[in-house]
């Protein structure tokens, strides 16, 4: 009886001293929650911010920025071509000034000054001539774009510099671009000098041509599909030609690897019949899915497209003897004849990683409401092989 009693008061104790199971299901949601936090802040790092830029609702970003993210990228947001877009980064910024003059302003702070400045351009739309002005004797003007520099002490009168001249038709409508990146590259250097842009319409003869006639939308009293708008074209000097192909969809690739990059998420049922847990590693190396949602993360509020990107991941085995389809390195080869024959210990058999990589590009909203379109390195296994 005293051993029973002394057995039963033990195991009170042990269920005393044990945490109660709400206790336990907090810490393993607070520990959960660690390692998601530390996986976003991590994954944002990949994408070279800090923290995820607010949410913007449904604003709508510029046509212009939409047309080239889709020059540059396919469906999937995989960059058809490196040598497409020039530098790495493009940013829109809108007119801040909203003056009905035809003087611009744009802030430009969220560019990092250790970015090199390659092309600035002006995108002022032209609309249309009123009707009681079409049949004027003027059919093409002059239009100068100026950057506004500092009150001239001698007249106090404000000085300017001639960036872009050009001819335009009095009677067109649509888009028209003026480069200006010496002005921006002026700006960046010292942002105190950033007093805007100037716009000045002239005859053929030099004379004040008349503003009823030519007129630019202004950010005031035009929709923001036509506001003045500044492109800057940027590198931030992180692009890489290690794995990079100039082609995604090269037919060099072995014949087990799905060859263009899934457009959405790839079916669970599918991706269970490809291989399990279990005897993946029994396969030879090849290609699997690996789809990143951007709505899953969080992230859809404030990027435009993709919605989310097929990454991809290297699974399988690299048995002896390598054959070419495992496209292995002269290295790995070695490798795998030195553990075949057992003649060292310890050495493993080579593996199944990413032999090619692409870069995705991004179209997203910042903290200051710009839309940038960017691209980034080695994001997709375009290729698996035995190294």
């Amino acid at each position: 009886m005293l051993l029973f009693v002394i057995s039963f008061a033990a195991l009170v104790c042990t269920i005393a001293a044990r945490p109660p199971l709400g206790y336990l299901e907090n810490q393993f949601t607070a520990e959960s929650g660690e390692v998601r936090s530390a996986a976003i802040k991590r994954l944002l790092e990949v994408f070279g911010m800090e923290d995820p830029p607010a949410m913007h609702g449904h604003k709508q970003p510029p046509q212009y920025m939409l047309d080239l993210y889709n020059t540059v990228a396919d469906v999937d947001g995989v960059t058809k071509d490196p040598y497409l877009l020039e530098g790495n980064t493009v940013r829109s910024f809108f007119d801040k000034l909203r003056s009905e003059q035809v003087e611009f302003r744009f802030n430009l702070s969220t560019v990092a000054r250790t970015e090199k400045i390659l092309t600035a351009e002006l995108h002022l739309f032209k609309l249309r001539p009123q009707a009681t002005l079409t049949f004027n004797r003027h059919h093409f003007c002059q239009v100068s774009v100026y950057q506004l520099l500092d009150i001239s002490k001698n007249n106090n009168t404000q000085e300017k510099k001639l960036l872009s001249s050009r001819l335009i038709p009095v009677h067109s409508t649509g888009w028209e671009v003026f480069t200006i990146t010496q002005a921006v590259r002026s700006w960046m250097s010292d942002e105190r000098s950033n007093l805007g842009l100037h716009v000045v319409v002239q005859t053929l003869g030099g004379s004040q041509m008349d503003l009823k006639l030519i007129r630019f939308a202004s950010g005031r009293n035009h929709h923001q599909s036509k506001q003045p708008m500044l492109v800057l074209f940027t590198d931030d000097g992180s692009r890489s030609t290690t794995l990079e192909n100039t082609d995604p969809n090269d037919t060099e690739v072995s014949s087990d690897l799905p060859s263009p990059p899934m457009s959405g998420p790839p079916p669970r049922i599918a991706r269970s019949l490809d291989y399990s847990e279990e005897d993946g590693a029994s396969l030879p190396c090849q290609r699997q899915p690996l789809y990143v949602d951007f709505e899953e993360i969080g992230w859809s509020g404030w990027i435009v497209s993709p919605r989310g990107y097929n990454a991809y991941h290297c699974k399988g085995s690299c048995p002896f003897p390598l054959g070419q389809n495992m496209r292995p390195t002269n290295h790995a080869t070695v490798q795998s004849i030195i553990n075949a024959l057992k003649l060292i210990k310890g050495i493993d058999t080579p593996c199944c990683v990413p032999d090619k990589l692409f870069s995705i590009n991004l179209l997203y909203f910042d903290d200051a409401e710009n839309v940038v379109l960017k691209q980034y390195n080695d994001m997709v296994a375009g290729s698996c092989g035995c190294h």
